[in-house]
């Protein structure tokens, strides 16, 4: 999860009378453990599904349930919590506290910190599937969508009453990754566009083999959602992986090179920066067979053929463009990291390359990489968390950006 963009920042919880407040214990955890600071507010109904004293235990801050209360902060100034709030975050939201929202009543704490605050809202609904298609709730939800409030769509799945529908609440990490992206408008980037690839693409052999590599795809994820917590508009080119699609982003799914290709010249014509993090094959298989190739008693050949450069197509198609794409690359090297690096920075024109050791580095939480800049500074990184990369990338980032615009 993020590592600086929910530092530091007061996100009120508000969880009302549905099972999945079980859930909000976790998203309560996964913020605290960012860096947030998570104060709590309840609904009576919400306080028997799941104990105040839990929330407490995770937040290590006193949990709000009884507006009236007079030993409690809210029973001398009831719109406290809605003062210090940089986000409120109502998860779950039931049906009947949408509708409260929607017809704006405040009769607890919940509601009345939603009625005073000006902060941004995110709700994350959990119903039963006829309550979540039902018009009035949906009427309520348009409402509050045309208030600016962001709305995290429930999902599929099995329910309370044992049925299988739409109604359950998001994932915690759905949810977090959502309030990092609301969190993030108007940051540094904002008004600019960044195109970011990910992930490896699969090269077809027959219908059921292909050719790839190791990439996991971390590293390209991490990058858009750290270019979008700083505010920008991000579209994330991908190719096959396991990872949750980001919040926020324009999300594009490709298989080959050439897929991938065609989707970066699309989407780099009104963007300002295009950070080529993807593991591309190098070859393709010449002839793929449009059958599954049989066993043989002899071993098989491949004819290959060598997919498209992407980033020196798209650098040299835009080299003369005002203002300039900013363009960032990944080395993966096995040896000579940075003679390898910089030679591959000066024959492709880029303003800056992230070299990094493979294999080592696939799937891994953290790595050490090296920067070499356009002028051939080379700057060698301590070991690091992915996360903690992407977001120095991103400030180098910025720095182009900045530096660009001013030219």
């Amino acid at each position: 999860m993020g590592i600086r963009i929910l530092e530091n920042k007061t996100i009120v919880l508000g969880v009302s009378g549905s099972i999945a407040a079980y859930k909000a214990v976790e998203v309560a955890s996964r913020l605290v453990q960012a860096g947030a600071r998570v104060e709590v507010t309840m609904t009576a109904a919400g306080a028997k599904l799941v104990t105040p004293l839990t929330f407490q235990a995770i937040t290590h801050h006193p949990v709000v349930t009884d507006l009236f209360d007079p030993r409690g902060e809210l029973g001398i100034d009831h719109v406290a919590l809605a003062r210090r709030a940089d986000l409120l975050l109502i998860a779950p939201a039931t049906a009947h506290i949408l509708a409260r929202m929607a017809h704006g009543l405040a009769d607890d704490a919940v509601t009345t910190t939603f009625l005073a605050t000006q902060a941004p809202i995110v709700v994350a609904p959990a119903m039963e599937s006829r309550m979540w298609q039902h018009p009035a709730t949906q009427h309520n939800l348009d409402t509050l969508r045309r208030w600016g409030i962001t709305v995290i769509e429930p999902e599929a799945g099995r329910l309370a009453s044992g049925a299988i529908g739409v109604g359950r609440m998001a994932e915690p990490p759905i949810i977090v990754d959502t309030v990092r992206w609301v969190l993030g408008r108007g940051g540094a980037l904002s008004g600019y566009r960044v195109v970011v690839t990910a992930g490896p693409t699969l090269e077809p052999i027959d219908p059921v083999r292909y050719i790839s590599n190791h990439s996991s795809g971390r590293m390209g994820y991490a990058l858009a959602r750290a270019a979008r917590d700083r505010g920008a508009e991000v579209t994330l080119i991908s190719g096959p992986t396991a990872l949750a699609q980001p919040a926020g982003v324009d999300f594009r799914a490709v298989t080959t090179a050439r897929e991938m290709l065609e989707a970066v010249t699309d989407a780099v014509r009104d963007a300002h920066a295009l950070i080529m993090a993807a593991a591309v094959a190098d070859y393709r298989p010449a002839r793929p067979t449009a059958q599954k190739i049989k066993k043989g008693e002899q071993g098989l050949t491949l004819q290959l053929t060598r997919n498209p450069d992407i980033l020196a197509e798209v650098v040299g198609r835009y080299a003369e463009r005002t203002p300039r794409l900013i363009t960032i690359g990944f080395a993966a090297e096995t040896e000579n990291l940075v003679e390898n690096a910089r030679a591959k920075l000066k024959r492709k024109g880029l303003d800056l390359i992230v070299a990094n050791p493979v294999p080592a580095t696939f799937g891994a939480e953290g790595t050490q990489v090296t920067l070499i800049d356009r002028e051939g500074h080379v700057e060698p990184w301590p070991p690091l968390s992915k996360e903690e990369i992407t977001e120095r990338i991103v400030d180098r980032l910025v720095e182009l950006l900045r530096g660009a615009s001013a030219a």
